[in-house]
């Protein structure tokens, strides 16, 4: 994971511009795009048992992989296209994770932060 978000972006909004899309591209249809491919990457685990999914993984990596670069091209896309800086976003959502999950309580725990 060389690649910083900034180039990713630069280089996803370069092939957008070069095929005249971003009319095609707002919003709405950006968000609709997206969870269409999250749920393409879904598919691929849909009735799987734990143990199915990580041997999934394993014998689908390549298909995987290309389900996932969708949604994360999808992502700086639409972050770009709205004027949202995503790394800073990223941050402050982590920021704001780390106080409603401390760790001296949410450590191997999986419950929502309102029920440590």
């Amino acid at each position: 994971m060389s690649d910083s978000i900034g180039a990713l972006t630069a280089e996803i909004r370069a092939f957008c511009e070069a095929r005249d899309w971003r009319q095609f591209h707002g919003p709405k249809e950006m968000a609709v795009a997206l969870a269409a491919e999250a749920g393409e990457l879904l598919q691929h685990f849909v009735w799987q048992s734990a143990e199915q999914s990580e041997r999934r993984v394993l014998e689908r990596r390549e298909a995987i992989a290309d389900e996932m670069a969708d949604v994360g091209i999808l992502l700086l896309e639409f972050a770009d296209t709205v004027g949202i800086d995503l790394a800073a976003a990223m941050r402050a959502k982590l920021a704001r994770n780390e106080a409603r999950y401390p760790v001296a309580k949410a450590r191997g725990s999986n419950a929502k932060y309102n029920e440590l």
